[in-house]
């Protein structure tokens, strides 16, 4: 088929890669405005425009796709681009910019998006962190027809993965966007030989996946262990949890509830030991024992090696955030 792509982060280049190899012609890519990035703030291209650069396939960036919004003439340059496309499909992943009517009904076959849980949990923006912060046991990857609504399209398919107990959004992200390749390709299949066979999203199980800020990447002490634990795993790789020793900012990537260790009368953030074994915290409920730490500028290192150059005396405390 001739699929125009609609991306922007390594979770779908991951899916356009894998469209290109099955053999689909891709007349065109359509993905966010290069960002700033790196400690020198240059612009940088997404994942999605290194690989349609590296591959020949035009790429269009416009900043709105609303023909009666802030940005018309992007809208209308988006607009000529799509039609003269000619495409089947439109595929999309994690693109970043809404699609109004015209762009649903552009492609023969309308918009199909890869979206990483299992619809109607979890609509928006950032389902895999969220499906590790809820502690949800299970999540996977729906490909929806899309329609107006905030990721309220019929469902064309649906394939579910359990979440592991040490999963953070690095390494599920991996394993969904993988997943969502091979669906999406598989969707295109039954599309072409007219079998795909829609399914409304059930009315019951919505919740929403707000964007993450970074100011969520605050670790509040008050929380229970387990509740601290999922969200290290979640902040993983972004933004990063974050917690205030000192004055410092200090990340912390891979953490243990230590169910051995005992914090009756202790004060949540008090640092209870830090030894090669990793620094035991006292929490809202239970203790909680940091294995991997960072300080500003440094880099991620076990806890044995962070003590080194860092102390956490015992008896000393976290800030707690404000609530």
């Amino acid at each position: 088929m001739r699929v125009i792509f609609a991306g922007t982060p390594e979770f779908a280049r991951v899916a356009l890669a894998r469209l290109h190899s099955a053999g689909h012609d891709i007349p065109l890519v359509l993905t966010q405005p290069d960002r700033p990035a790196g400690r020198g703030m240059k612009l940088q291209a997404s994942a999605v425009k290194q690989w349609a650069e590296s591959h020949q396939v035009p790429v269009a960036q416009p900043r709105s796709l609303r023909l009666d919004g802030k940005y018309p003439e992007d809208a209308a340059a988006a607009r000529a681009a799509i039609e003269a496309a000619g495409a089947d499909a439109m595929v999309v992943a994690a693109y970043g910019l809404i699609l109004p009517q015209w762009v649903l009904d552009a492609p023969r076959l309308g918009c199909l998006n890869i979206h990483a849980s299992l619809l109607p949990r979890w609509r928006g923006a950032a389902p895999i962190h969220r499906a590790i912060q809820a502690g949800d046991p299970q999540t996977g990857v729906t490909i929806m027809q899309m329609d107006a609504g905030l990721d309220t399209g019929d469902m064309l398919g649906v394939e579910k993965i359990a979440i592991a107990a040490g999963d953070t959004t690095a390494t599920l992200h991996d394993r969904l966007a993988a997943l969502g390749g091979q669906m999406v390709v598989q969707a295109l299949q039954q599309a072409g030989a007219g079998a795909l066979q829609p399914v409304p999203q059930p009315a019951e199980g919505v919740t929403y996946a707000h964007k993450i800020d970074k100011a969520e990447a605050a670790v509040d002490w008050r929380q229970p262990a387990a509740a601290l634990e999922r969200h290290i795993r979640a902040m993983n790789p972004f933004p990063g949890a974050s917690a205030q020793f000192g004055g410092e900012a200090v990340k912390l990537w891979c953490s243990e509830i230590d169910s051995a260790a005992a914090t009756t009368g202790k004060g949540p953030g008090l640092i209870l030991s830090a030894d090669a074994d990793g620094v035991r915290v006292a929490t809202g409920q239970g203790v909680l024992r940091l294995v991997e730490l960072q300080r500003a500028g440094g880099k991620r290192l076990a806890a044995a090696d962070f003590l080194r150059g860092f102390a956490l005396p015992a008896g000393q405390s976290f800030a707690l955030p404000a609530p």
